[in-house]
């Protein structure tokens, strides 16, 4: 039994929101108790005690969109890589990688990936991979890392025609192999959806193939309007929207989660709403690739549900919260607004799509929230606040004070994977080293020389 105190505890809970001196007890997989620490140290004295040094004791954070293969990219340059718009950017960076990615490099790619996670509060992943080298298999590997680290995570392959059939029938099968794996499984911890890259490289056939392989066992994940090429293909080859042609092939859902849409009507949104499929924002990654702003808050009127990822931009979920709000003020130049939306998206929805993935389980348990009975997710972030803080300001001292990187303490499912900053029961130094030999192999082949 373990019990984090000495903080402030930021619940989530709107019964109890917020306690000033107060501490959280977890008993293996799930919370039992939250209350003031006096309460909690009278009533479980035996508990090993997790130090919150003053800190915020918060839920693990939740990502509902991030790319694992991009885990070996920080600080790469590929010759003769010049984007001068998104589909270059694709073609010359990201394509490139993914076709090179071996196995192992995925798998040193989900190690960073994950450690970074943790490093930052993240305790529940939902990613989109893509290693079009080595293809069958790479979601597996990817599941093994998560259960040797203790990550949460919800899993896909990116279907595309882009390198050709053979390709694209292996990345159906791969999705459709894990599928079936995870829904024997049953799991709270390792889940699966069945992704789709983008509308552009996904012809009639692979949507009815996909919808087939799927068979209703899961959700779909697939990038939608990210750039125009998307609107540009179904408009020029479909006659009619991306949205439109994912509602004619039926992957549209309440299961079903859309990356991006930054480019869809507000006739698309009327669809999305009434089919209740989920919309995940990347703020930073559509910034950086210069695709534009998601009208976010337009996607709100209509009653979407709109979660919050990154893309891989960044592991930090704060630090995306931080960009979401004066993007949207900027794109709708208004000053007064985004507040609530950003708050929305990543501590409610965020946790609304997870639990449909992990706490529908048999042994599954409410994420999100620090309450008895939910999933003992807790991530305890360093925060001297400077000014008063409460249940009443706690969000604005979030948007404008707390970093990923204040992260001290990351327990996921009750294991403590990250503790006063360290790493607990993992052999950091053995994956450093399998990781930056991987990251020397990539990136020797992608510029032919040595690393």
């Amino acid at each position: 039994m373990l019990l984090v105190g000495n903080g402030r505890v930021v619940t989530r809970d709107p019964q109890m929101p917020f306690i000033e001196d107060g501490a959280v007890v977890i008993d293996h997989d799930k919370i039992v108790a939250v209350g003031t620490r006096a309460e909690m140290d009278a009533a479980y004295p035996k508990a090993e005690f997790i130090d919150a040094h003053g800190g915020l004791i918060m839920p693990g954070l939740i990502n509902c969109h991030t790319h694992i293969y991009s885990g070996l990219a920080r600080g790469l340059a590929i010759k003769g890589c010049n984007p001068t718009n998104f589909l270059e950017n694709l073609e010359q960076q990201w394509w490139n990688i993914d076709r090179h990615l071996t196995l192992d490099g995925t798998r040193a790619c989900a190690y960073v990936t994950m450690m970074e996670s943790f490093r930052n509060g993240v305790t529940t992943l939902f990613d989109h991979h893509a290693s079009f080298r080595e293809i069958p298999g790479s979601l597996f590997a990817i599941k093994d890392v998560a259960q040797e680290m203790g990550m949460r995570a919800c899993l896909c392959y990116e279907v595309s025609d882009r390198d050709g059939k053979e390709k694209l029938d292996q990345s159906i099968q791969e999705n459709a192999d894990f599928a079936r794996w995870a829904a024997s499984q049953d799991s709270d911890m390792i889940a699966a959806m069945f992704g789709g890259h983008a509308l552009f490289t996904l012809p009639d056939e692979a949507l009815d193939r996909m919808v087939e392989a799927n068979n209703g066992l899961t959700g779909f994940h697939i990038h939608v309007c990210e750039g125009m090429n998307d609107v540009y293909d179904s408009a020029q080859k479909h006659g009619c929207t991306s949205i439109h042609r994912l509602l004619d092939h039926g992957i549209l859902g309440e299961k079903t989660m859309l990356g991006h849409c930054i480019h869809i009507t507000p006739a698309d949104m009327e669809v999305v709403a009434e089919t209740h499929t989920k919309i995940v924002n990347n703020p930073q990654s559509n910034a950086n690739n210069a695709v534009g702003t998601a009208p976010v808050l337009e996607f709100f009127k209509r009653g979407i549900t709109v979660t919050m990822g990154t893309d891989a931009y960044t592991h930090d979920m704060l630090q995306s919260l931080k960009a979401f709000v004066p993007l949207q003020r900027l794109n709708s130049t208004l000053p007064n607004v985004a507040w609530g939306e950003a708050m929305t998206m990543l501590f409610k929805n965020n946790a609304e799509v997870a639990n449909m993935y992990f706490a529908s389980k048999p042994q599954g348990k409410p994420l999100g929230v620090l309450a008895p009975g939910a999933a003992a997710d807790v991530a305890v972030f360093d925060y001297p606040a400077p000014t008063p803080i409460g249940a009443e300001n706690i969000d604005g001292h979030i948007l404008f004070g707390v970093e990923g990187h204040d992260c001290r303490t990351t327990i996921v499912n009750g294991r403590v994977v990250y503790r006063d900053r360290e790493f607990t029961d993992i052999d950091k130094d053995r994956i450093d080293a399998f990781v930056l030999d991987q990251s020397k192999k990539l990136w020797g082949e992608l510029n032919d020389r040595e690393y």
